[in-house]
């Protein structure tokens, strides 16, 4: 609901997740809520996709090499 809400969109968290958005021109990182992850385990890989995509960019916007 905060993603759409911050988007401006009607579209599902799972359509949404796994890429970046642009919010005010800031990039944003849609993923699954802790919550919903303790009842479908089976999404926890695509959430860890989606926070290596954010460690990624932080490391390229640093300057820093951050894969691991």
């Amino acid at each position: 609901f905060a993603a759409q809400t911050l988007l401006n969109t009607k579209a599902p968290v799972g359509t949404l997740r796994g890429k970046f958005h642009d919010y005010k021109g800031i990039p944003m990182m849609v993923t699954f809520h802790p919550a919903y992850l303790l009842r479908n385990l089976n999404d926890k890989a695509k959430v860890w996709e989606d926070m290596k995509k954010v460690r990624d960019l932080l490391g390229e916007v640093s300057g820093k090499d951050s894969k691991r």
